[in-house]
């Protein structure tokens, strides 16, 4: 499988962190040649960014198994109980609220993606599809997640 970036993320952050997600305001530049595929994109009010986190790295013996965000309050999870950004393919997705499109800009709010990151794809948010109301989760994703957005 070979993807091409349909565009790339413009934001302040340039370094990878691990709180504070949530009040960040990116931009998502789509390329000219896709901009007519964001016809009708505005009347939702949230979407599913897919990214590649080009920065990231991959190293089994210290990522397979690891605790979350390196903390050691955290359980050793496998990389597939995690969403870290060191994995064997570096794909994020992250659903985010978008705030206004102008041509091929999009502008959003609450994407945990860098400066100059690929964007591989864009979906709308479907709450009838992507939310799962009995949904659980061990309670140590609340603990790291409650900074990160």
């Amino acid at each position: 499988m070979n993807c091409e970036p349909i565009g790339f993320v413009k934001s302040p952050v340039i370094e990878g962190v691990d709180k504070g997600w949530g009040k960040i305001i990116s931009e998502l530049h789509i390329k000219q040649q896709f901009e007519a595929g964001l016809r009708g994109i505005d009347s939702f009010s949230h979407v599913i960014v897919i990214f590649e986190m080009h920065k990231s790295s991959w190293n089994p013996e210290t990522d397979l198994v690891r605790r979350p965000q390196g903390r050691t309050d955290m359980p050793y999870v496998g990389i597939f109980a995690q969403r870290a950004k060191h994995r064997p393919n570096p794909i994020g997705i992250t659903a985010v609220k978008l705030i206004e499109v102008k041509g091929n800009v999009l502008k959003v709010q609450g994407l945990d993606a860098i400066d100059g990151t690929p964007i591989l794809d864009l979906k709308p948010y479907y709450p009838q599809y992507d939310t799962i109301d009995e949904a659980r989760a061990p309670g140590w994703v609340d603990i790291i997640m409650a900074e990160y957005f």
